[in-house]
């Protein structure tokens, strides 16, 4: 058992087991003496002897979060997002506390303060990259921590399921707006995006040599949840990129070439021009997914069109309308 005591107005815990070392430290409260107390005995316990703490009393959780940007950031291809995030992150006073003292207290203050200021599906995503940080800590640079404290909190309920259906007569006057604007390609990367739908990041992404005009079929080579898929075309997604490719300039083999941040802003003037409000861009594959669903597709097939891989995902992308069920009634 430890033994506390209150030794010159601070509290001293001192952990005794045979054949270790005895470890002691000061805290200001007898809660911290007893906290840093059962878990060192429980260290000890688990791994034989006590981890040397001192490396946590001087290693900050922002020198891991930097150290986690320049070595395991790079290597994932949403690098540059991540990368970005994890600059904020090393804003916050979170970023100074040593790894000796940070509690479960600590992140959840965290949690709460930035649900003030962001939605819930940010803090959510902040949350796991600090849980990673702290993993990678753990696994690959022997940090002697025995608990990620990041995992003991509860995550935000993030409710962003979207139900919004594109209109005939909305997706005529988006089409008409894309026509008006000065990027050529927009009218078919719309189409093409409701035809098939495909995220936004595989359009802007694929290139000529993905199209296999023969068979009508679109290779993704690498897709966002790291798989590889085919996309089959319908004729009218077929002939809007046949039109395109015999308009475009042949020196680049990416079929829409534009950047993420452009087409945001490109896309933003074209609701604008057809006067429809509350869609996203990835309504659009909401809208393609319904819609093949619609033709009669079963879920097996519409899976492998849209690369989902749980039924639970391709449910919350299906809305289907209640007058065709009735027709089908």
């Amino acid at each position: 058992m430890a033994s506390i005591r209150k030794l010159r107005g601070r509290w001293q815990a001192q952990v005794r087991r045979r054949g270790t070392k005895p470890r002691c430290k000061s805290f200001d409260t007898r809660q911290e003496a007893e906290r840093w107390a059962r878990e060192l005995e429980a260290q000890v316990d688990k791994f034989g002897a006590a981890p040397d703490t001192k490396i946590l009393e001087s290693t900050t959780f922002g020198a891991l979060m930097e150290r986690y940007q320049k070595e395991v950031t790079p290597l994932k291809r949403s690098s540059t997002q991540e990368s970005q995030r994890i600059t904020v992150l090393r804003r916050h006073e979170l970023a100074f506390r040593t790894m000796i003292g940070l509690s479960q207290q600590d992140i959840a203050s965290f949690r709460d303060e930035r649900l003030k200021s962001v939605a819930a599906s940010t803090v959510v995503r902040d949350l796991a990259i600090l849980s990673h940080i702290i993993e990678v800590a753990i696994r690959d640079w022997g940090l002697p921590l025995n608990k990620n404290v990041v995992k003991l909190i509860r995550r935000p309920v993030v409710r962003n399921e979207r139900s919004r259906r594109l209109s005939t007569e909305e997706e005529q006057r988006l089409l008409d707006a894309c026509g008006e604007g000065k990027i050529p390609f927009l009218k078919h990367l719309v189409i093409v995006a409701i035809e098939t739908g495909m995220r936004r990041g595989e359009l802007l992404g694929m290139k000529w040599s993905d199209v296999s005009h023969n068979r009508r079929v679109i290779s993704l080579a690498l897709t966002k949840n790291g798989t590889s898929r085919e996309v089959p075309l319908s004729q009218r997604a077929h002939d809007e990129l046949c039109t395109w490719r015999a308009r475009c300039d042949d020196q680049t083999d990416q079929v829409f070439p534009m950047k993420t941040g452009t087409f945001n802003q490109a896309w933003r003037r074209i609701l604008a021009r057809a006067r429809v409000d509350s869609l996203h861009f990835h309504d659009l594959r909401h809208e393609g997914i319904s819609r093949l669903f619609e033709k009669g597709l079963n879920v097996m097939e519409v899976s492998t069109i849209s690369g989902h891989k749980e039924l639970r995902m391709l449910k919350r992308y299906t809305h289907l309308s209640a007058d065709d069920l009735v027709a089908k009634l």
